[in-house]
């Protein structure tokens, strides 16, 4: 498998009406000072960022020409090396105290905004920030970048890539023009697959499509968590529901371990989901597993707060897991 990271990616699929607006943005010469890219993780907001960034840096295309540069352009190439001194990623930095990334991005992070923007643009053209998962920004870290948002310097722009708007400040949200990108169809997930995971064979690329839903990057993790085999995991354990044992669910802990958490708390979310709003559709009892619907509806926003929680704060994954397994059972 070999899916480039978004920094270096050569293609965009699904998003030509974002990828439209930004270029009709650029070659009006109305450029707003800062953009909110926003959807669901996993569909291209970082990989559109930067391939606007690259575009941005290279000058306005030709007539005819869209936002992509040849990978062989020597903008492209410092782009996709971290080397483009007109560019400045900010994103969860590295605590090197606790050896791991951080759960948020802190103030002195957004800082470095500051002295980015007060260097003159090293190629003379534009100087170009992206905040990558900017839902992340702590308080102080967000009022520090709307003061850049207030007053903008001269021929610099802001991306925030964003999964969660919502917790965004709105000050923030309404001095940026918002851009979504959607969910892609199932069959052009299926098509990446092909070419980047060509390992794969056919049937496990359908079922990694269609378990994506829609999100690339969902569909690349999945397979880098062996998602095929956490799916039928899930699936086995919603069908034993509500007999769940447990020590079935230390073992389990014990067999995912932390690199799967995030894999399989997307895919038992995902799938609890859809089996609660089948039986919401065909009726019955109005319970699933012996309990009525409304109840899993808690439950399952009770597993997506201690998704969040846990990754934000760095908490234990096999104890957050045995956690969510209780959640199912009820206990």
């Amino acid at each position: 498998m070999s899916f480039p990271e978004p920094r270096a990616a050569t293609e965009l699929l699904g998003q030509a009406a974002a990828e439209a607006a930004l270029l009709e943005a650029l070659r009006a010469q109305r450029l707003h000072h800062a953009w909110l890219l926003t959807g669901p993780p996993g569909v291209g907001k970082a990989t559109l960022a930067y391939r606007f960034a690259r575009r941005l840096l290279a000058g306005v295309p030709p007539e005819g020409a869209g936002l992509a540069l040849p990978p062989e352009h020597p903008v492209f190439r410092r782009v996709a090396a971290g080397t483009h001194a007109d560019l400045l990623t900010i994103a969860r930095a590295w605590d090197e105290k606790r050896k791991r990334v951080r759960g948020e991005i802190v103030v002195d992070d957004v800082r470095r905004i500051g002295d980015f923007f007060h260097l003159t643009a090293v190629e003379g053209g534009w100087r170009v920030v992206i905040v990558d998962e900017a839902e992340e920004m702590n308080r102080n870290a967000a009022n520090a970048l709307l003061k850049f948002l207030e007053e903008p310097p001269p021929r610099a722009l802001l991306l925030l890539v964003c999964n969660a708007p919502g917790r965004l400040l709105a000050t923030l949200r309404s001095r940026c023009r918002r851009l979504a990108l959607s969910r892609l169809p199932t069959d052009d997930v299926a098509a990446l697959l092909a070419r980047h995971a060509p390992e794969l064979s056919a049937p496990d690329r359908a079922q990694v499509a269609a378990l994506a839903e829609g999100a690339p990057g969902r569909a690349a993790r999945l397979i880098a968590e062996q998602g095929v085999s956490q799916a039928g995991m899930v699936d086995a354990l919603l069908d034993a529901l509500p007999d769940l044992p447990p020590g079935e669910a230390h073992g389990l802990a014990d067999k995912l371990g932390a690199d799967g958490f995030s894999g399989f708390m997307d895919m038992l979310t995902a799938r609890l989901a859809a089996r609660v709003r089948t039986q919401a559709r065909t009726g019955g009892d109005g319970r699933f597993a012996g309990r009525p619907l409304e109840d899993w509806v808690d439950v399952w926003q009770a597993l997506v707060r201690l998704q969040s929680d846990t990754e934000h704060f760095n908490m234990d994954k096999r104890q957050a897991l045995i956690m969510g397994l209780g959640l199912l059972r009820g206990s």
